[in-house]
């Protein structure tokens, strides 16, 4: 299975990750990377990998992005992954047993780090990374994005870690970006289709202490010692930008 897939990544200045998710991709024949023209030394580390092939392409959105990359495929199988992704070796060796099938794309688990340090919960949800690029698109989700895959679909057990080591002004930079985009979309969205955590967050209150409560105490973050703690200020943190970017888009429009 593993010659038929190509790993399809997204970059923007990472230095700090590309290194750590290549040397787990070594199996791949091509490796296509769209690079939003990185300036921190990205493209120099590319070229140490003769497998990766690099397209540069002015960053728009992330499913504009995405589909850009699979227009870029010629494999039948695509790996989508994040730039601090790093595969689990049992993730590999799952993958590499998969024979043809009916099945159109494969969801894979997080374990997310801090530090490299895994930690026991996150709030990261399983993801579909692993899929036919013929029946597959890339859509919008406030900040974020998905693809949508036609046809039966099944769950990996082996897992992806996640794993930033970029520093932490970087992270606000991007959190802020994020949430700003997130903001206007819990706004523009009718009550009735927000799901209950977002009608929650939409309240602006709440929402920062139930993650930090989530995080450290229902996740077991706790216990994994000042990573743990890190990581629910982190996402505590967050939900105030959040919070924050829903105040003064109230405060324009009124």
């Amino acid at each position: 299975m593993l010659e038929k897939i190509t790993p399809l990544i997204l970059t923007y200045n990472e230095s700090p990750n590309i290194n750590r998710t290549l040397t787990h991709l070594t199996w791949a024949k091509r490796i296509v990377v769209i690079d939003s023209y990185s300036d921190d030394g990205t493209p120099e580390i590319l070229q140490n990998y003769p497998q990766v092939e690099v397209f540069y392409r002015k960053f728009d959105s992330f499913a504009n992005q995405c589909n850009y990359g699979l227009s870029k495929l010629e494999s039948p199988w695509v790996l989508s992954l994040d730039a601090d992704y790093i595969l689990s070796e049992e993730l590999i060796t799952e993958i590499k047993a998969i024979e043809n099938s009916d099945v159109n794309s494969y969801t894979v688990p997080f374990k997310y780090c801090v530090f490299g340090k895994a930690l026991r919960g996150t709030l990261l949800p399983p993801r579909k990374v692993l899929y036919k690029k013929e029946k597959a698109v890339y859509q919008n989700d406030g900040h974020a994005h998905r693809v949508i895959v036609e046809g039966n679909s099944k769950m990996l057990s082996g897992c992806i870690y996640h794993d930033d080591r970029k520093p932490l002004t970087r992270w606000l930079w991007a959190q802020d970006r994020y949430m700003i985009i997130e903001a206007k979309k819990l706004l523009e969205t009718p009550k009735g289709e927000l799901s209950l955590g977002d009608r929650i967050r939409k309240q602006k209150i709440l929402a920062p202490f139930i993650i930090l409560f989530y995080c450290l105490i229902l996740k077991g973050g706790i216990l994994d010692g000042w990573h743990g703690w890190y990581y629910a200020f982190q996402r505590m943190l967050a939900e105030i930008l959040l919070a924050t970017r829903i105040l003064e888009m109230e405060k324009i429009k009124s």
